[in-house]
């Protein structure tokens, strides 16, 4: 698996390419992350790599995570999380290694993971889309009605309940989301800045988790190909 650290979105910005165009980037900052456990096959059943990242003070952390924190020869962290990795490359990693951005090497794509902004309770034309009812005479009080729903029963209309997946009203956001093969327009590994094009998913200040591309689609794939090549 890809390797993968947890980092802090720090807001939005933009910069400048040579040619004098305006790229909308968002800023993630990702501190040194600390390996607190290596799993092994033998011990394990799997081989992993367990990093952490954020301080805190020990009264808001539990005696068993201090413990667990402290083989590692590091105070209690808040953020705890593991990738896997091939049992071969498991011995690079040792207990208590500090991982920054050097640790995803220079990749031209990211994958970013967070949660989304919670939006609450909302109705079927911004959760899904719905283009609403007709605005004309006759309409009433029914513009944002998301209509019938009785055809869609589970029981071709005869009664019983909604066949699932029914696109209606409900709580929006709040949910891990991945964007895909992020494009990285800058690193800096000595302030732990990647500077990465487009949005990502959350709000400022909130965490994220960024990890070298599991997949990458054709044509940014052909990208890599040839900067390796090249």
């Amino acid at each position: 698996m890809a390797t993968t650290l947890f980092g802090t979105k720090l807001g939005m910005t933009r910069v400048f390419t040579p040619e004098g165009n305006s790229v909308p980037v968002t800023v993630i900052r990702v501190e040194p992350n600390v390996v607190t456990q290596i799993r092994t096959v033998e011990k394990d059943g799997y081989s992993a790599v367990q990093v952490a990242a954020g301080d805190m003070k020990p009264r808001n952390s539990t005696i068993p995570m201090i413990g667990h924190d402290a083989k590692a020869g590091s105070g209690p962290k808040r953020h705890h999380g593991e990738f896997r990795v091939d049992a071969a490359k498991a011995g690079e990693f040792t207990l208590g290694q500090s991982l920054g951005l050097d640790a995803l090497g220079s990749p031209m794509y990211v994958d970013v993971i967070g949660t989304s902004k919670g939006k609450g309770f909302q109705g079927t034309m911004k959760r899904h889309n719905f283009k609403g009812m007709f605005a004309s005479h006759g309409t009433e009080r029914k513009h944002r009605s998301p209509g019938s729903i009785g055809s869609l029963c589970s029981n071709r209309g005869f009664g019983g309940g909604l066949a699932k997946g029914k696109k209606m009203a409900g709580h929006m956001g709040d949910v891990r989301v991945t964007c895909r093969s992020a494009e990285v327009v800058r690193i800096d590994p000595e302030t732990g800045l990647i500077l990465v094009k487009g949005t990502v998913p959350g709000a400022a200040r909130g965490l994220l988790t960024v990890r070298t591309p599991v997949r990458l689609y054709k044509r940014k794939a052909k990208k890599v190909v040839a900067k390796a090549a090249g």
